[in-house]
């Protein structure tokens, strides 16, 4: 018989890690919602991250893990309490189109 255990959320760890502003690991994250090169939106663990600079890139995106690794200019990092909503365009859809 296998037994399940459940994760709660605050179980989980969630960590941001800037380095001389160039690059930023960051785990916890659930989705990616939107990126391009000024802005990065992602729902983590501890509410919805903007991330906002110049020449964003994700060099590392592992979402099963929850790990994500931002290179370029970052000017700043801002969590806010919700979760964004997803619209109803998948990010796939927009770069196929």
């Amino acid at each position: 018989m296998e037994i399940k255990k459940e994760i709660k959320i605050e179980d989980k760890k969630s960590n941001l890690i800037l380095e001389n502003r160039k690059r930023l690991a960051l785990t916890g994250v659930l989705e990616v919602i939107s990126f391009n090169d000024n802005v990065i939106m992602l729902n983590t663990n501890l509410g919805s991250m903007t991330i906002k600079g110049e020449g964003l890139r994700m060099n590392k995106l592992d979402v099963q893990n929850g790990e994500v690794m931002i290179v370029g200019t970052i000017n700043s990092c801002i969590y806010s309490g919700t979760e964004i909503k997803k619209d109803d365009e998948s990010i796939f859809k927009k770069l196929f189109k």
